[in-house]
């Protein structure tokens, strides 16, 4: 199991130090939460910041876009350093205009599905994405209860990807931690992001392990 800490559960005001001290506890991936207060209800930070904190770590910078037009910001993020940018299939934006874009740019590329979106609505596009990312709660804040109502999506897209002889990862965001990762786990989860349960743990190094081990 690959854990990426959510830095929508750090310390704001000290996000680079709380990037390495997640490098430094054993985190695979650093998954960013990009919010513009419209497809959700919240505001985040944007490209500039990713910009300024990619010099302290190395790990692979999981961009998850959490906006209403995605295609029209991915140059900026490609530019600020992401690695891997995900978007909603329930954005405005032609969802394989914007997949083509994020590919120019060397980038995975990986689509969103909100929990009231069905697992059908990421078929068409498994051939032509790097990663499917199914929400376990509602996007938009942190610190939410695990819904566990959504692990038969994950399921049924593992099940499609072995249909069609597709290799590709599913992550899963929201109330992951441990009293919830070992049921994403029997469901076939590859990477869970992790907030609260990384970040506010006495000891992080710890948490994360204990993560990595299912």
């Amino acid at each position: 199991m690959k854990i990426a800490p959510s830095l929508l559960s750090c310390d704001f005001s000290r996000m680079g130090q709380e990037l390495e001290r997640m490098d430094k506890a054993g985190a695979d991936w650093m998954h960013l939460d990009i919010m513009d207060g419209h497809f959700v209800p919240n505001i985040t930070f944007g490209a500039p910041v990713i910009r300024c904190v990619r010099k302290y770590t190395d790990k692979p910078f999981d961009v998850h876009l959490m906006i209403s037009e995605p295609l029209r910001y991915i140059d900026d993020f490609a530019d600020a350093g992401a690695d891997i940018i995900t978007f909603h299939v329930e954005s405005d934006s032609d969802i394989d205009k914007t997949i083509e874009k994020i590919k120019s740019r060397n980038i995975k590329a990986g689509l969103v599905i909100k929990p009231k979106t069905p697992a059908e609505a990421v078929f068409d596009y498994l051939d032509k994405i790097d990663l499917v990312l199914v929400m376990t709660v509602e996007p938009g804040f942190g610190g939410q209860s695990f819904m566990a109502d959504m692990l038969p999506k994950v399921r049924a897209i593992k099940e499609e990807c072995r249909r069609r002889g597709i290799d590709m990862p599913v992550e899963a965001d929201g109330g992951i931690g441990a009293a919830t990762i070992a049921q994403a786990a029997a469901a076939g989860v590859d990477v869970c992001v992790a907030g609260t349960a990384v970040f506010k743990a006495d000891d992080a190094a710890k948490a994360i392990a204990e993560l990595q081990s299912y």
